[in-house]
């Protein structure tokens, strides 16, 4: 996705591209605002940008092999976090991401709603979990498979709970050297 895709949000904009240009980014961005203002699509355009092997001013190029595997979310060093419903089975993100990148993909202005009927789970209370937060952990531990960062995306990290953003505080007031968090 790239900055074009987005509505609106003109002034974020500049300012993320002014960030890539000027090579001051720092580790861990948050993206805040109402829902369906945008800030899911601004946040994949961003670590697309980030990922971009041929970045140009106004932000990704769009055709490179980085590009192609944002744009569909299976870039190996672009790692998804949302919240799901817990179950004995599901316990962290991994197990609805394909879903998620069709929701998405359908809808880049997807919202909570909207990604609970996705999966069928309506009534139920969205988190992320602790296990969630320990499958962070692990992912952020491995070095960068393709490009120059490893990023973590949280959709909607308020629907985190106590000890699970306790497990990650460390890593995310202090992660390794080219881990961008975007929340």
């Amino acid at each position: 996705m790239n900055y074009s895709n987005v509505i609106g949000q003109a002034d974020s904009k500049i300012r993320l591209q002014n960030m890539v240009e000027e090579n001051r980014v720092p580790h861990a961005l948050l993206f805040k605002g109402p829902e369906g203002c945008g800030n899911l699509p601004l946040a994949i355009a961003f670590a697309t940008h980030l990922l971009c092997k041929q970045k140009t001013p106004q932000g990704a190029c769009g055709t490179c092999s980085s590009c192609v595997q944002s744009n569909k979310l299976t870039h190996p060093d672009l790692h998804l976090v949302f919240p799901i419903v817990l179950s004995k089975d599901v316990r962290n993100s991994d197990y609805w991401v394909k879903e998620f990148r069709a929701a998405f993909l359908k809808n880049p202005y997807l919202n909570l709603e909207d990604w609970f009927i996705e999966i069928s789970a309506e009534n139920k209370q969205p988190v992320i979990g602790t296990d969630e937060a320990a499958d962070i952990l692990r992912k952020l531990s491995y070095t960068s498979f393709e490009g120059q960062y490893k990023i973590l995306l949280m959709w909607l990290p308020e629907k985190m709970n106590a000890e699970a953003a306790n497990k990650i505080l460390k890593v995310l007031e202090e992660p390794s050297d080219n881990t961008i968090f975007i929340l």
